[in-house]
C-alpha cells in the first residue's frame, strides 16, 4: 500500500435487502497522519458491499465500518501501512504525487505535494461503454478499427495527455428502434441527442456485457423497456467502469467524472423521488470512485435545453452534501456546464472548486466572456474550458471539414485562446468521433480516425509554450486590451483576434494571434525596460528563429511587435529577463 492509491475494504452483509442500494449505508471511519474523516462506501452487488478509502501520507492507518442499518457484516475493523513511494516510482506516474488541489494563489492546479500539474485533457463520454473496447491483454492493436482502451490511452498518452472526461452512466435507456427523442406531451424529453442517425433511435450505450447503470423496467408510462428504473442500480456496470478507470489512473491519468447528462433529468424528476433519487445516485458515483485519482462533478449540464433548471439540480446537490458534507479527500469539484458553471449556479456556489467553461457558442468572444469571467471573479478558483470548439465541430454547420488544416486552426485558438483568458488550469480537447465513441459503418468521423488528426497531438505544444514560463505561468492574468489591435475579424469566429495574459508585475506577457490579425503592440509594459520576445509555432511546437531578437518598451511602456503571419497563428512569449 502506497498513499494516493485506492485502498477497498469488503463488506458482506449477514441479512438480505429488498433494495440494497437504496435501504443500506456503509462508511469506514478512517484515522491516519493528519487525517480523521468518514468516508462512504457503496453497493458491489447481492450482499457485497465495499468502502474505498485511500492514504493521504505514508504512515499507519486504521479504519473502523459502519452502516445505517443493524447487520454486523458490515461492522469490521482494521489497519494499514502506507509506505512512501520511492523516487523511481514517483518518476514512473505523476499522479502518486497526490490528489490535484489549487496552487496557492487558487489560480492554477499542482498535487498535494506541490508539483505543477498542468491538465490536457481528452473527451471519451462513453468510456464506461462497450465502444471503447478493454482486453486484459497487452497485445498491441495499433490504432485503428481493432484498437481499444489501452492503444488509445498509450497513444494519447505519448501527446503529453494526462486526463480524460468521462460520464459514468451514458446513456442508461434501451436502444428499441423507437424515435431518439420521446416527448410525453408536457415538455418533459426522455431522450435526446445520442441518437443513431440510420434508424433515429437511441444509440447502443451498455458495456460490453450488455449491461446499462440501471435495471428495467422503469417507471415511465408506456416507456417502461425504454427509461429505466433509476431506483434500481446495477452495480455489476460500473464494474467495467473500476477496471478502466483504474488502467487510466495506472497510466498517469485523472478522469473527470461525471455522473449522468442532462437528458436524463425531466422524466427522472417526473416520475422518481427528487432530489432524494438523484442526490442517492451522485453519492454513489463519488463514493464508488472517490479514492481514485479523479475530478467530481454532479451533473454534465452541456445545455439548458431538455433539461431541468440548475436551480433542481442544486436541490439534489444541496441534500447530497447537507447530509454527507463534501467528499472526504478534498476532491476537485466542477461540471461540464452550459456557459460555465459559475454562471448557472451562481459566484456563491458552495460545491465549486475548479471553475469550467463550455457549450452554447464555441467560438472567440466566448473564452473572453465565459473563462475570463470566472477567472476575474471571487474567490480565486483554476478554471478551464472543458468542452471549447471540438475538431469537427462546425462542419455541416458552415464550418471547417473536422481534421482539414483550417479545422485545425479553429482548435488552436480554443486552445490559446481560453489559456490566455485565464484558463490556467489547462484545456480540454474534443473531436467529432471521439466524444460519441462513433464506431458505426453510418459515423462520419470514425474515432479510429478523428483520434490521429493534427489538432489532437497539437495539444502538447500548448503545454509547452505555457510552461515555458515556469512558475511564473501561473500568476499570469488575462489583458486581451494590452493588445492593440486586438480584434480584426468577426466575434462569431476564430480569425483575426488576439489574446494576451500578463503577470502583474508586468514582467512577462504571453500572446496568440490567430491568422488575419493586424500588426500590433503592446501597452502597459515596464516603461524603457528591454523585453526578451520569442516567438513560437502553435502548429509544429517549434520556437521562431528569433535569435538575438530583443524590444525596448518606451516611456508609455509601449512595444511594437513583428507582424504576424497573414495566414496562420502565431504565439509570442515576451520576458523581462530578471523575471524568470
Amino acid at each position: 500500500m502506497h498513499p494516493w492509491e485506492p485502498y477497498e475494504i469488503p463488506l458482506t452483509a449477514r441479512r438480505e435487502y429488498r433494495n440494497p442500494y437504496t435501504e443500506v449505508d456503509v462508511w469506514a471511519d478512517l484515522e491516519g497522519p493528519g487525517f480523521a474523516k468518514r468516508v462512504h462506501g457503496f453497493w458491489r452487488g447481492g450482499r457485497t458491499f465495499a468502502v474505498r478509502v485511500t492514504a493521504t501520507a505514508a504512515g499507519a492507518w486504521r479504519w473502523r465500518t459502519g452502516a445505517n442499518v443493524d447487520d454486523p457484516g458490515l461492522v469490521r475493523e482494521g489497519s494499514f501501512v502506507a509506505e512512501p513511494w520511492t523516487p523511481e516510482e514517483l518518476a514512473a506516474n505523476s499522479l502518486r504525487h497526490g490528489f490535484l488541489e489549487p496552487t496557492p494563489n487558487g489560480r492554477a492546479l499542482q498535487h498535494a505535494d506541490g508539483t505543477p500539474f498542468f491538465l490536457l485533457g481528452d473527451t471519451w463520454w462513453s468510456l464506461g461503454t462497450w465502444r471503447y473496447t478493454w482486453r486484459d491483454s497487452d497485445e498491441d492493436h495499433g490504432i485503428g478499427p481493432q484498437m481499444g482502451l489501452k492503444e488509445m490511452t498509450r497513444y494519447r498518452r505519448a501527446q503529453g495527455y494526462n486526463c480524460i472526461a468521462v460520464i459514468a452512466s451514458l446513456h442508461a435507456w434501451a436502444n428499441d428502434g423507437r424515435p431518439a427523442d420521446i416527448a410525453l406531451g408536457d415538455g418533459t424529453a426522455i431522450r435526446s441527442a445520442w441518437a443513431n442517425l440510420t434508424t433515429g433511435s437511441a444509440k447502443d450505450m451498455h458495456d460490453s456485457q450488455g449491461r446499462r447503470p440501471f435495471l428495467f423496467p422503469g417507471k415511465v408510462p408506456g416507456y417502461e423497456d425504454v427509461y429505466p428504473d433509476v431506483d434500481r442500480l446495477n452495480p455489476a456496470y460500473f464494474d467495467e467502469l473500476d477496471t478502466k478507470i483504474g488502467y487510466l489512473n495506472s497510466q498517469g491519468f485523472v478522469v473527470f467524472l461525471e455522473p449522468t447528462r442532462r437528458d436524463h433529468s425531466m422524466a427522472w424528476k417526473r416520475f422518481y423521488d427528487w432530489p432524494e433519487s438523484y442526490a442517492r445516485f451522485v453519492h454513489y458515483v463519488w463514493s464508488r470512485y472517490g479514492a481514485h485519482h479523479v475530478i467530481l462533478s454532479p451533473i454534465h449540464l452541456d445545455s439548458l435545453a431538455r433539461s431541468i433548471t440548475p436551480a433542481e439540480y442544486e436541490e439534489g446537490i444541496d441534500l447530497l452534501l447537507d447530509r454527507y458534507g463534501m467528499p472526504p479527500f478534498a476532491r476537485l469539484i466542477s461540471a461540464n456546464p452550459h456557459e460555465s458553471v459559475r454562471r448557472c449556479f451562481g459566484d456563491d456556489c458552495r460545491w465549486l472548486t475548479l471553475h469550467m467553461a463550455g457549450n452554447a457558442d464555441r467560438r472567440h468572444r466566448r473564452y473572453w466572456e465565459y473563462v475570463a469571467g470566472d477567472f476575474l471573479s471571487e474567490p480565486p478558483r483554476p478554471c478551464l474550458n472543458g468542452e471549447p470548439h471540438y475538431a469537427g465541430w462546425y462542419e455541416g454547420r458552415g464550418g471547417s471539414v473536422g481534421g482539414s488544416p483550417e479545422d485545425d486552426l479553429d482548435v488552436r485558438s480554443a486552445m490559446y485562446g481560453s489559456v490566455l483568458c485565464g484558463g490556467l488550469a489547462g484545456h480540454i480537447y474534443g473531436a467529432n468521433g471521439l466524444w460519441g465513441g462513433d464506431v458505426e459503418d453510418y459515423a462520419k468521423n470514425k474515432m479510429w480516425e478523428s483520434i490521429q488528426w493534427r489538432s489532437g497531438g497539437q495539444m502538447r505544444h500548448l503545454r509547452d509554450f505555457v510552461l515555458s514560463a515556469g512558475e511564473a505561468y501561473t500568476r499570469l492574468v488575462p489583458h486581451r486590451e494590452l493588445v492593440v489591435p486586438n480584434e480584426n475579424g468577426p466575434a462569431e469566429g476564430f480569425r483575426g483576434w488576439a489574446f494576451a495574459a500578463r503577470t502583474d508585475d508586468r514582467r512577462l506577457f504571453l500572446l496568440y494571434f490567430e491568422p488575419g490579425c493586424a500588426q500590433a503592440r503592446v501597452t502597459r509594459a515596464l516603461p524603457g525596460a528591454t523585453y526578451e520576445v520569442r516567438g513560437f509555432d502553435p502548429e509544429t511546437g517549434e520556437w521562431l528563429d528569433w535569435a538575438g531578437k530583443a524590444a525596448v518598451a518606451d516611456a508609455d511602456g509601449v512595444i511594437q511587435l513583428p507582424a504576424p503571419p497573414a495566414d496562420r497563428d502565431l504565439a509570442m512569449q515576451l520576458a523581462c529577463p530578471q523575471s524568470l
